[in-house]
C-alpha cells in the first residue's frame, strides 16, 4: 500500500495550479471592478434580523453612491447585501468558498466567482474594494476584519476605511481593544484610527466619502 504523506507531498507541487487558475479567474472576472464595497457579516442572520435590513439599506446606500457591493455570496448578512444591490441596480458579487459545509450562493448575485483557497479569496476582497463595511458576525468575519486591518496598519496596502457596524454589537470589542491592547502597547494610539463605527447606512456613506475626500483619491 502507497505511503499517504507520500502521496500527499507529490499532490503539493500540483496545488500551485489550482491557486494560479484561482488567482487568474478572480483577476481576470473583476477587471473591470474600479469602485466597490466588501460587505461582511454572519451567514446565520436571520431575514427578519435588524442586522439583515441594515446590511440591505446599506448596500442599496452604497449603490446610490455609484459603488458595486462584494460579499461572501452566502446568506445571512452577505445575502443581504447582495439582495440590496440587485434591487438598487447594482453590481452584486459574490465570492463563494467551497467548503465542506456546503455554502450555496444566494439567489442575488450578478456575478458569482468561486474559491477553495481562502487566501486567494482574500486577496479579491482586498484588491477591488474601497472600503470594508461589517455588520455582526463570527470566526469568519472576525478573520477578514483583523486582517484587513493588520494589513492597514503595516502598510502593506493603501489604507482604505474599515467600518463596524452596530455599536452594540461592537462595544466589547472595541472596549478590549482600547483598555487591554493599548495600554499594554500591543497597538499604538493612531492604530484606534484603522476603523469606525457607524449605526446607520447614511453614516457608513458619509465616513466612506469624507475618508477618500481627505485623502484626495477616487
Amino acid at each position: 500500500m502507497k505511503d499517504l504523506k507520500d502521496d500527499f507531498t507529490k499532490e503539493d507541487p500540483w496545488r500551485i495550479f489550482r491557486i494560479m487558475s484561482e488567482f487568474v479567474d478572480g483577476f481576470e472576472t473583476l477587471s473591470d471592478v474600479k469602485r466597490a464595497v466588501s460587505i461582511f457579516g454572519s451567514a446565520k442572520a436571520r431575514r427578519t434580523a435588524r442586522p439583515y435590513k441594515l446590511a440591505e439599506e446599506t448596500a442599496r446606500a452604497l449603490v446610490e453612491e455609484g459603488y458595486a457591493i462584494i460579499t461572501g455570496a452566502g446568506s445571512g448578512i452577505m445575502e443581504a447585501a447582495n439582495k440590496g444591490a440587485r434591487e438598487a441596480g447594482g453590481e452584486s458579487i459574490g465570492l463563494n468558498i467551497l467548503i465542506p459545509t456546503v455554502q450555496k450562493p444566494n439567489r442575488y448575485i450578478t456575478r458569482l466567482i468561486e474559491f477553495k483557497y481562502f487566501f486567494c479569496r482574500k486577496v479579491m476582497f482586498l484588491k477591488y474594494s474601497k472600503a470594508f463595511v461589517v455588520f455582526p458576525g463570527g470566526f469568519g468575519t472576525l478573520d477578514e476584519l483583523f486582517e484587513a486591518m493588520t494589513l492597514v496598519q503595516t502598510k502593506r496596502v493603501e489604507p482604505f476605511p474599515v467600518i463596524l457596524v452596530g455599536s452594540q454589537y461592537w462595544r466589547g470589542l472595541s472596549h478590549w481593544i482600547n483598555s487591554t491592547l493599548l495600554p499594554h502597547r500591543m497597538i499604538d494610539k493612531k492604530d484606534l484610527g484603522i476603523f469606525s463605527v457607524a449605526e446607520t447606512p447614511q453614516e457608513v456613506v458619509a465616513i466612506i466619502n469624507s475618508f477618500y475626500k481627505k485623502a484626495g483619491r477616487p
